[in-house]
């Protein structure tokens, strides 16, 4: 569905995304991933036309995107960081114009109700919580049925509750066949739903594979186990490969007295934290 070779872009004289190359194969969720200023957005927004002169390839669906024509944009949506709706009109006034810019679009009504919407689609969106205008921007990024989602930080300064509703739309995209490009500096959310990611580092990929692919060669070198003596829990750890020659582990698993059990492989934030430098906040 897109795929990137060679491509640079700068703002200025100086370079800023330099020879990247990565693909996205139809129907998977891609993750763009990286601190601020990283170069995210701006890839986005050159898969989308909307920065046009840049050097190397950007195809998307077989088009160069330099070269696409208006039907282009019947066939992506795209969900922006900042919720872009009229707030003096309703929440169906809204999706009614934007859908007037397509060809063909889906019922209203039946986006709305997705997304839990439908009982408010006639109050003022001025009136909505944040929770109520991403969902509300997320479906108006779905209404002319796009073969392409672009999604820029989908989840962002939502509570736990909508995050979770904003990941399970975004996985029931994913189950009608769509492709999805999300950007976020959320390692949680890449983790649960991408299929691929790439960390970018100052207009440049630094890694790119799937995140489970990504955590394990880094290697998860030891077991963390825990149990109770004298009534405290006491933890113990054991190299993953000497697991089967731990004779006290296998007495406490024999006697039903482990309290909890896992392996030691980093995640996405520690990758982040090795591949840039910085914390995440």
């Amino acid at each position: 569905m897109i795929a990137v070779q060679g491509l640079q872009f700068s703002y200025t004289h100086k370079p800023f995304i330099e020879q990247m190359d990565f693909s996205v194969q139809e129907g998977e969720i891609f993750g763009f991933l990286g601190p601020s200023g990283a170069g995210k957005s701006t890839v986005q927004k050159i898969l989308t036309g909307l920065l046009p002169h840049y050097k190397g390839s950007a195809k998307v669906n077989g088009i160069e995107i330099k070269n696409h024509d208006h039907q282009f944009y019947e066939t992506i949506g795209v969900d922006f960081e900042f919720p872009s709706l009229y707030e003096k009109l309703t929440a169906k006034e809204n999706l009614k114009f934007f859908a007037s810019l397509y060809k063909t679009t889906l019922p209203l009504d039946p986006l709305l109700e997705s997304v839990g919407l439908l009982t408010e689609a006639n109050k003022k969106v001025a009136s909505y919580s944040k929770g109520m205008k991403s969902r509300l921007n997320f479906i108006k990024a779905l209404v002319n049925d796009p073969l392409l989602l672009f999604l820029d930080e989908p989840t962002s300064g939502l509570d736990p509750s909508n995050a979770r509703v904003m990941k399970d739309m975004i996985l029931s995209q994913k189950k009608q066949g769509k492709t999805i490009l999300l950007t976020t500096h959320n390692m949680y959310d890449a983790t649960e739903l991408c299929d691929h990611v790439a960390f970018i580092v100052d207009g440049k990929i630094r890694a790119l594979d799937s995140p489970r692919n990504l955590i394990m060669e880094r290697g998860a070198s030891k077991i963390v186990y825990s149990y109770l003596f004298e009534d405290k829990e006491v933890s113990r750890e054991t190299a993953l490969e000497n697991t089967g020659d731990d004779q006290f582990l296998g007495t406490l698993i024999k006697e039903n007295k482990l309290l909890s059990i896992h392996s030691s492989e980093p995640t996405l934030n520690d990758i982040f934290t090795e591949l840039t430098g910085r914390k995440l906040q």
